[in-house]
């Protein structure tokens, strides 16, 4: 529980944080669909910060090997979907861009292992 909490409030800083520089930095620098790229970017590590804390939860309520595979994927989700935008969005570069669905696959799969956990949790009714 304490991995998936600690990783879950960190990647919340981190896009708070970039969610700032892109609002305040990154206008200078790069064009609207850029900016865009990277925001998005953010908004969806923030949704998946927060799914972390629910795999903490889950873990903490007996949510066994489907809780783990669930913050695991969402840790993977993040780093390729929402790194593939930064990069996107920092360069305008689309090098990345089928690295981006990837990410999303991994969301996806975070989703169905957190449901998963939840229906097969020992304290659950």
């Amino acid at each position: 529980m304490r991995l998936w909490l600690t990783i879950g409030a960190l990647s919340g800083l981190v896009s708070v944080a970039l969610g700032a520089f892109a609002a305040h930095g990154l206008q200078a620098r790069v064009g609207p669909a850029e900016i865009a790229a990277f925001e998005t970017g953010a908004r969806y590590q923030m949704y998946h910060a927060l799914a972390l804390l629910a795999v903490a939860w889950a873990a903490s309520q007996g949510g066994g090997n489907f809780a783990q595979a669930a913050g695991w994927a969402f840790l993977l989700g993040t780093i390729l979907f929402s790194g593939s935008l930064y990069y996107l969005g920092l360069t305008g570069s689309r090098a990345l861009v089928l690295v981006t669905p990837i990410g999303g696959i991994a969301f996806l799969a975070g989703w169905l292992a957190l449901a998963l956990s939840a229906w097969t949790m020992k304290n659950g009714s």
